[in-house]
């Protein structure tokens, strides 16, 4: 099991930025960013293969936000979503998720994830 404490949430107007950070307190294998609006079902923003670092993203975040992942010592990493270009529709609560366990990469998928953070909200205005 690992901890994870996100960050870097705000309100932003749109066509703004904003970098959303998540400390991971041990091994992740894979690491992905969710998120879900009221009413809404929570979905995949992006995620990462930790150990090469492949990505993807869903289609609607696509070419303005990148996820990247910072490999520190003692197997901790720090987990980041650079988010540009802000969309009314980026509204929503943003959850940090970590796969521990096998060599599989979790993807979007939120089954293929145990861990999970608190959340940072995300406030766009038009």
């Amino acid at each position: 099991q690992v901890q994870l404490v996100e960050s870097g949430g705000g309100s932003v107007q749109a066509g703004g930025s904003l970098k959303l950070s998540c400390a991971a307190s041990g091994y992740t294998s894979s690491m992905a960013w969710f998120r879900q609006a009221p009413g809404k079902e929570r979905e995949g923003v992006a995620s990462i293969f930790s150990r090469t670092g492949y990505t993807v993203y869903a289609p609607s975040v696509k070419g303005r936000f990148t996820i990247s992942q910072d490999n520190a010592k003692n197997a901790k990493s720090t987990l980041y979503l650079q988010m540009n270009g802000i969309r009314p529709e980026d509204t929503g609560m943003y959850y940090c998720a970590a796969r521990t366990y096998g060599s599989s990469f979790g993807g979007q998928d939120p089954s293929a994830y145990r861990d999970w953070g608190q959340g940072t909200q995300v406030t766009v205005s038009s």
